[in-house]
């Protein structure tokens, strides 16, 4: 059998339907659609040229929105809502957790 074929107890994973190889988003530039500006919503990171903030968009996509579901209801591009997890990632790369005893 091959990877692409399932059996009847193993369910078919859909395939990435992306125009862009995996490589390319993990170097993903989120500053062209990332922006925080303290006039719009008190300088939360938002997406440029909306009001939508990152944590709004990441909220959903924690929720189980699919990305098609977001870019067509808050008509956004598939490339605003990937930055959004980009920026998140690259602000936990630099956040620090230290393990405190008791």
């Amino acid at each position: 059998m091959h990877c692409s074929e399932a059996s009847a107890d193993q369910p078919e994973f859909p395939r990435l339907t992306t125009a862009r190889p995996l490589v390319d988003f993990l170097r993903m530039n989120w500053h062209e659609y990332i922006t925080a500006d303290f006039a719009v919503l008190v300088g939360k990171p938002v997406i440029r040229g909306t009001r939508l903030a990152v944590e709004f968009v990441l909220g959903l996509l924690a929720q189980g929105w699919p990305e098609q579901e977001i870019t067509r209801n808050y008509r956004l591009t598939a490339d605003q809502v990937r930055a959004c997890v980009a920026y998140a990632q690259e602000r936990l790369n630099e956040e620090q957790v230290f393990a405190v005893g008791r």
